[in-house]
């Protein structure tokens, strides 16, 4: 008898930084989600579709869960509390190289609200974590609750146990056909990606309050005609005059080499030569204010 096929969707919790993001991208083989050592890098569900042999897995990235400073932090918390309702799966992730905290435990427990879904917990950073380490947080993470269905340690960087990982979660799927056709690896919007880029590139060496002052919106993609470029016009949006100027940077500096990395990863994502124009603007407290949230699409 030939097993059905299997699909469904699965997202990773966990607090910030403890590599949802990457290890999203390494399940899907493609970058579709901005990676930084940043805190709360992600904002939005984003989507990412893993074909497997007799299945098809939708993982949905989501920001990680923390307490909240500002409206727009509410929101992003808001937004995983909606994904949780809806997926089969949820996979609890905590780093192999931090012992287990308070937030850990705290997330692990909020689990409870959504019962429809099944649980498995993942150790991930093993690669940069020793053995006795490793042992020890896989102890720590599998007290956290009684009903995880595994515990999975895993690096995806190296792809260490990913293939694991994979089969374990498509096997808790429920039957039924792929959700998305062959061939497509995520349902993000075109200027949507490019802003993360974008997003990514500036984030680079942000420091302090900086990062979650960032936001991105794209204002045209046009082919040049009779050309193989094209024009993207971009707007970096900060909250004070004092951070439009670290962006910009000395003469304008700082500014161009996240002009220069960001075309580097539209050119990948579009399979033209790009030109780049990113303007600096500032929106004041756009994290706090409802009317600046909504037209940035938060």
């Amino acid at each position: 008898m030939t097993e059905q096929f299997r699909s469904g969707f699965v997202t990773f919790v966990g607090r910030p930084n403890v590599g949802k993001s990457t290890l999203t991208n390494a399940l899907v083989g493609e970058k579709i989600a901005i990676t930084s050592e940043k805190p709360q890098t992600t904002r939005r569900a984003i989507r990412g579709i893993v074909n497997r042999p007799g299945g098809q897995l939708v993982v949905v990235d989501t920001p990680g869960l923390h307490r909240p400073r500002t409206l727009l932090g509410q929101r992003l918390n808001d937004l995983v509390e909606d994904v949780l309702g809806d997926v089969d799966v949820i996979a609890f992730c905590a780093p192999a190289n931090e012992k287990v905290g308070p937030g850990d435990r705290r997330i692990a427990e909020s689990l409870d609200g959504y019962g429809r879904a099944k649980k498995i917990a993942i150790v991930t950073k093993t690669d940069a974590s020793t053995r006795e380490e490793i042992t020890e947080r896989l102890m720590e993470v599998d007290s956290l609750r009684e009903d995880w269905t595994a515990v999975i340690p895993l690096s995806a960087l190296t792809g260490d146990q990913l293939d694991i990982l994979a089969d374990e979660v498509l096997a808790l799927m429920p039957e039924g056909p792929a959700l998305y056709d062959e061939g497509v690896v995520t349902d993000e919007e075109e200027d949507s990606r490019i802003a993360e880029i974008i997003r990514e590139a500036a984030l680079g060496d942000a420091r302090e309050e900086l990062p979650h002052s960032i936001a991105v919106v794209v204002r045209e993609i046009a082919p040049r005609e009779g050309t193989d470029l094209t024009d993207v016009f971009a707007d970096i949006i900060v909250e004070r005059d004092s951070q439009k100027a670290i962006i910009i940077g000395r003469k304008g500096t700082r500014l161009r080499d996240v002009g220069a990395q960001a075309r580097v990863g539209i050119e990948q994502l579009l399979g033209t030569r790009v030109f780049l124009s990113l303007h600096v603007r500032v929106a004041k407290e756009w994290q706090r204010d409802p009317k600046q949230l909504g037209r940035l699409g938060f």
